[in-house]
């Protein structure tokens, strides 16, 4: 049996203060396995002298979190590994990003993005009827979000969207590797508009670097999209 995996993860919040929502799915193909790349990570962490800590890119960008008693140097050895890693899965995304005062209430969010992505479905409606099987990974509590890719999903396929929680070291790597997409389209927005922050800076250098060295290599894995 044929199985796509779908990971999410949102930038923004359902309650936050941020100007921009953004929502990231990462699509995976199950008979893709990504079991050496894992290898591969662990060992780099090793080689580096990294801990084998989960990648959440907002606490390790400000050194919160499990980021909170490293210098800015060892989370940028973070950040270059896993998006090194990254650039080698077998997987394909898009991302969504909202202004948040476009949007008004949260029920015009999770129609705007129920939206988006059904349209998204369509436009590879071939590619993901490939499959038998199209499982939805996300438990990071954010109601909207999950009411809008399971609605979607269940609309653009005509199949229940069977939502999952991580259980394997491989569906936690993806779910990382949909919150560092988000994160760079996210950044690549702000410094489109002028509103890069110097954290984003220390991490990613000027504009021009960072769509060079972040951007155009992240856009090849972009779902019917490369550069």
């Amino acid at each position: 049996m044929s199985e796509l995996s779908i990971f999410v993860d949102e930038s923004g919040g359902q309650g936050g203060h941020s100007k921009y929502y953004g929502i990231t799915l990462v699509f995976h193909d199950q008979s893709c396995g990504i079991e050496e790349r894992l290898e591969r990570h662990r060992l780099g962490l090793k080689e580096r002298g990294l801990a084998d800590v989960p990648l959440h890119t907002g606490p390790l960008m400000t050194g919160h979190d499990a980021y909170e008693n490293m210098d800015i140097k060892m989370r940028k050895a973070y950040l270059s590994l896993f998006f090194l890693d990254l650039q080698h899965l077998p997987v394909t995304y898009r991302t969504f990003l909202y202004r948040r005062s476009e949007l008004g209430d949260s029920g015009s969010l999770v129609a705007r993005m129920r939206r988006d992505i059904v349209n998204l479905i369509f436009d590879h409606l071939e590619y993901f009827q490939s499959f038998d099987l199209v499982k939805v990974y996300y438990d990071d509590g954010q109601e909207i979000v999950a009411r809008a890719v399971h609605a979607a999903v269940e609309y653009a396929l005509a199949t229940d969207s069977l939502m999952y929680r991580k259980t394997r070291a491989s569906d936690f790597m993806l779910a990382q590797a949909a919150d560092l997409l988000c994160t760079i389209e996210l950044t690549a927005l702000k410094f489109k508009n002028g509103e890069a922050t110097r954290t984003d800076e220390k991490f990613f250098g000027t504009e021009r670097n960072f769509r060079r060295n972040y951007l155009k290599p992240a856009h090849r894995k972009m779902l019917g999209r490369g550069d």
